[in-house]
């Protein structure tokens, strides 16, 4: 049986770590060959020789997904270096939990990081690689969040949940544009999931999982791992009529 990705080239931003690093290496071991973006330029390298050391094929690049130039610049290197890719992951991304009301510089701070990072981010790398995408009848998966539908039960996280709701949003609007090309889009909707991101967060605010695991019927927090599926379901022709839809990976947060 062919592997699920075998000749397609797939872009991922923030394979330095967590949730890219895990779906960089799932989709080399379906034969994709992988480009690993990401600011860290020594995590995304090292993403790239674990793929290599396991017998698939990987590059890295360092990127600043807020820098539209050099998205651009990074999308033609690709193409003139790699190949023209068919599968784009948008997965960078941050999160801070300050409060609305706090301290206003850091309020200000945080939305503009988080939404740079989180949403214009999606569009900037998007933009760079859409003519690669068009060309190849590309695949488009966007990390969302259980937050691109309720604020879930945790204060202080106002511009990362209005992020994630600009990511479906920009999730459905390209779908419907770029179906005639035969380009689909489509997201994931994480919940918790332990990640480098909140390894912090989960160290040191144990009540705050404990809202998160008591609201999930699973009963326990996501890994990278279980990301992994849902982003080949998407990324491969098994998802050949599906686009502008969000796949939950949740552990049946959003059921109750």
């Amino acid at each position: 049986m062919a592997a699920l990705l075998q000749n397609h080239i797939a872009a991922i931003t923030g394979a330095g770590s967590g949730i890219g690093r895990a779906i960089a290496a799932g989709f080399a071991r379906e034969g994709a060959q992988v480009v690993a973006l990401d600011i860290n330029d020594k995590a995304a390298s090292e993403t790239a020789a674990e793929i290599r050391a396991a017998g698939g094929k990987a590059q890295s690049f360092a990127l600043d997904v807020t820098d539209h130039t050099a998205c651009r610049t990074i999308a033609a290197q690709v193409r003139d270096d790699v190949g023209a890719i068919s599968i784009l992951v948008n997965n960078a991304g941050i999160n801070r939990r300050n409060a609305f009301v706090a301290d206003a510089d850091t309020v200000v701070k945080d939305w503009q990081d988080i939404t740079a990072i989180n949403l214009d981010g999606v569009f900037n790398v998007t933009h760079a690689f859409i003519a690669q995408l068009r060309a190849n009848k590309g695949r488009v998966i966007n990390i969302a969040s259980i937050q691109a539908f309720v604020h879930v039960r945790t204060p202080s996280s106002v511009a990362y949940t209005t992020s994630k709701h600009g990511v479906l949003g920009f999730t459905r609007a390209l779908a419907t544009e770029l179906g005639k090309d035969g380009v689909r889009v489509n997201a994931i909707g994480p919940g918790f999931i332990e990640t480098p991101l909140n390894a912090q967060v989960r160290a040191t605010n144990p009540e705050l999982v404990k809202t998160f695991l008591d609201h999930t019927p699973l009963g326990r927090a996501g890994k990278p791992e279980d990301l992994v599926g849902p982003a080949l379901f998407l990324a491969s022709d098994l998802s050949a009529y599906v686009t502008g839809a969000i796949v939950m990976a949740d552990g049946g947060y959003r059921a109750i």
